[in-house]
């Protein structure tokens, strides 16, 4: 079971099928909620080995980021010993539990041979003016003189030290220019519809976060200069009783000079970071500073306020407190005035003092120079053509998507490859000196920006330019790089020239079948995804998008809360291998919910499903000899048997096909074997043996130990999942005679089983003499009978 050829993709000349779950971050064993994810790619690529496809099906470990560091503070584990071993260890579960993966494809991303291909594109990026260098803010501890992931800062503090603040320190890093693509990103969406799910679709959207609109500028009072605003509505312009300014914001530093107030804006950013980003409180402060309207030409307080982002639009607001539910909740709190310029169509323009709101609907304009009395609609496009025609703002479309900060002051990872030099800047390093090999065997300490930067060979080289002295970077790429392309590299994972063979990808792609959680949706799936487009304008691939389908699992849940091992719910699937049998605990996790539902965890259920599996495996073990029979051989419990038979591969196929309602697929698989005990003692042998043959190759997909040790009893040769998926008759599975129900004043009160086509006078007989619904007519009068054929009997009595 766990020979990798036999799951290998290597018949080119049938169509081909891409399945691919996630790839795992081996941060030390798996779970049951592991082996729900994989236990689905599995049993889908196994069922489409059956219905004749070349199926890709590979695995690979996303292995370098921060768990593997902090092991090395905790523990003092070697990153790389620590990553390694966890590799092993998680691998040999996974073949335990028999996944069918094609471990000759595996790829470890903390591997030069992989990681040699992230500084590649980086500089592909570089030279096209998609990767630069910008200064950013980090989280800092000042106890630990380092940087903190965002992961590392708890209740605002860091997480080493409970009680130490962290705080914003302005750093250089390193970019890509995803906001370049952004409208590719949400365009290209159309070709996703119907093949991801609605909600990752809507959750990308909002990310990607396109507005139409217009960029006007405020001119400083009493210095050159203006701040530049994005505003979606125009219209409200002359309703701006301020200007708030992200605390980030370059002319900041302009705008606020005096040591105490630089420190309060300091205090602000350091404050609102170590806040939940959804709870964040609105801070603002005054910096005494105006600006002029450019309409009106009155004089326009300038704010800061936490609540201004200075990755979406210009990082300036005007609040227009009377038309927008976050200007007014903060120029109340801050005593700014609010000054209503837009009505309803048939109603009053409100009186200031007297809102508890804003009207933020559209409208007519009031008090609004020679535009009062437009429309909204009308404004909005007249005022910025004014604006535009006066060369105080022009028409804009932004995006809320930020450029994607790839540095990250960390030993585990890709090293950035790029050299600076004093007298040529930074260098990019010659593609013939890829890889930059990360040094192995490095003290990871937790002090200081990067523990790379104590290793004097890996800093110390000359410039590739000029040949004079140069340092390295010594930040290290986000991991999110690593697992934004590793799904292409599995197509040609043996290529040392490039990262892939084009023609390969051009089989192999897009995906047809992407699975993991729908925690991804906005990091990994976009990173992916702009990634693709970047490969595909440097001519390495066509496809647009990296997967056509993608499904998002639903959670395994114990105790109440996600199986986490942080939270030391988690259940080993060693435990319920070596309890249950690998069969068992993969197809539980199949039937227990909907694959895209959560499954709340009850160890009783694998246990039933074992007693299942013992139950089928008995029937197939006692009833798999026997010979060809003629169809005019066969008795009425062979054909009731065959009936239900048909009707089981229908519903099976129809659930892989469509629906993925697995647990109703190994529902009908019970209710197939629950059927054949009835009638065992009646088939005849020939029978027996052509539904023991269909029985287990139903059964490969869930649970493949069982299916080929019975296909080998069956006299089988090879592996059971390269058997024919079994076909059925859709006449054969038609029933011949229907369940009908019977009402009695539009109530259930039983059920009657005729023929179809039988008449109504003879449905109608049937129900009156039911037991079950003869007390119900007993002593009343029968006013109408309603008979639908083959459908409903329904009584009216009085």
């Amino acid at each position: 079971m766990n020979d990798s050829s036999l799951y290998a993709a290597d018949a080119p000349e049938k169509p081909k099928y891409y399945v691919l779950e996630m790839l795992p971050y081996p941060s030390g064993k798996l779970h049951m909620g592991h082996v729900r994810n994989y236990a689905i790619g599995d049993a889908l690529a196994r069922y489409m080995w059956m219905r004749g496809y070349n199926v890709l099906h590979p695995m690979g470990w996303d292995s370098f980021g921060l768990p593997a560091e902090n092991a090395a503070l905790k523990e003092g584990r070697d990153p790389h010993e620590w990553t390694l071993t966890n590799i092993a260890f998680m691998k040999a579960q996974m073949q335990r539990l028999g996944f069918a993966f094609d471990w000759k494809r595996e790829i470890a991303s903390c591997e030069p041979e992989y990681y040699r291909w992230n500084q590649w594109f980086f500089l592909k990026m570089y030279e096209r003016g998609l990767a630069y260098r910008k200064e950013a803010l980090l989280n800092w501890c000042p106890e630990c003189a380092t940087v903190l992931a965002n992961e590392q800062v708890v209740n605002g503090c860091c997480w080493r030290h409970e009680t130490t603040p962290v705080e914003q320190r302005a750093m250089q890093q390193w970019f890509l220019k995803t906001t370049a693509y952004a409208a590719d990103l949400l365009e290209d969406m159309k070709q996703l519809e119907g093949g991801w799910p609605e909600r990752v679709l809507a959750m990308q959207r909002n990310w990607i976060g396109r507005s139409e609109g217009a960029e006007v500028d405020f001119a400083l009072e009493d210095a050159p200069g203006a701040i530049r605003v994005f505003t979606t509505r125009i219209d409200t312009i002359y309703g701006a009783t301020c200007l708030v300014v992200a605390p980030e914001h370059p002319i900041v530093e302009k705008l606020v000079q005096d040591k105490e107030t630089r420190t309060q804006v300091k205090e602000i950013i350091d404050s609102t970071a170590r806040q939940d980003p959804g709870q964040v409180a609105k801070i603002g402060l005054f910096t005494g500073r105006y600006a002029h309207h450019p309409f009106s030409g009155v004089r326009v307080p300038i704010w800061i306020g936490n609540f201004v982002l200075l990755g979406y639009g210009t990082g300036a607001i005007m609040a227009v407190p009377a038309h927008d539910e976050r200007d007014f909740e903060f120029c109340r709190t801050y005593g700014i005035p609010v000054v209503p310029v837009i009505r309803p169509v048939d109603g009053e323009l409100a009186d200031s003092a007297a809102m508890e709101g804003p009207f933020v609907e559209y409208g007519v304009l009031e008090n609004s120079g020679e535009w009062s009395g437009l429309s909204s609609a009308e404004a909005r496009q007249k005022m910025a053509a004014y604006a535009e025609q006066q060369g105080f703002g022009t028409v804009a479309i932004t995006y809320r998507i930020k450029d994607w900060g790839i540095s990250r002051q960390r030993y585990w990872g890709t090293p950035i490859p790029i050299i600076y030099c004093e007298g040529c800047g930074p260098v990019p390093v010659p593609e013939t000196d890829l890889p930059v090999r990360l040094p192995l065997g490095v003290k990871v300490t937790g002090q200081g920006r990067s523990p790379l930067e104590s290793i004097d060979w890996f800093m110390n080289v000359r410039c590739p330019k000029c040949g004079g002295p140069g340092r390295r970077e010594s930040d290290t790429m986000d991991t999110f790089v690593d697992s934004s392309w590793y799904f292409y590299r599995y197509c040609d994972p043996w290529n040392n020239g490039a990262p892939f063979d084009s023609e390969s990808i051009a089989y192999w792609f897009p995906i047809d079948q992407y699975i993991g959680g729908v925690e991804h949706a906005i990091l990994h799936l976009i990173y992916s995804r702009f990634w693709t487009k970047v490969m595909r304008d440097i001519g390495l691939i066509s496809n647009d998008e990296p997967t056509r389908r993608l499904f998002t699992q639903g959670m395994v849940i114990k105790d109440g809360a996600k199986m986490s091992k942080s939270l030391g719910n988690v259940v080993s699937p060693d435990d319920m291998v070596a309890q249950f049998g690998a069969d068992s605990a993969r197809m539980y996790s199949l039937f227990a919910s909907p694959p895209d539902r959560d499954l709340d965890w009850q160890e009783d259920g694998v246990s039933g499903i074992n007693r299942f599996l013992a139950r089928l495996y008995r029937y197939v073990t006692r009833n798999s000899d026997g010979g060809a029979a003629a169809m005019g051989d066969r008795n009425g419990a062979d054909r009731q048997a065959s009936r239900k038979l048909h009707q089981t591969v229908q519903k099976i196929t129809n659930d892989f096909d469509s629906r993925w309602h697995f647990n109703t697929s190994i529902a009908s698989l019970m209710e197939l074997v629950n059927e054949l005990y009835q009638l065992e003692g009646q088939l005849s042998a020939a029978s027996k043996r052509e539904i023991c043959e269909t029985l287990t190759l139903l059964l490969a997909p869930f649970a493949p130990y069982a299916a080929q040790e019975l296909w080998d009893q069956l006299g089988g040769s090879g592996p059971v999942f390269r058997e024919a998926w079994p076909a059925f008759d859709p006449d054969l599975a038609k029933e011949d005679a229907a369940e009908i129900p019977v009402q009695v004043n539009g109530k259930l009160r039983g059920h009657i089983r005729a023929p179809f086509g039988t008449s109504r006078e003879e449905l109608e007989r049937l129900a009156q003499s039911n037991e079950r619904v003869k007390p119900f007519l007993s002593g009343k009068s029968i006013a109408k009978v309603i008979v639908v054929p083959d459908r409903l009997v329904n009584f009216v009595v009085k």
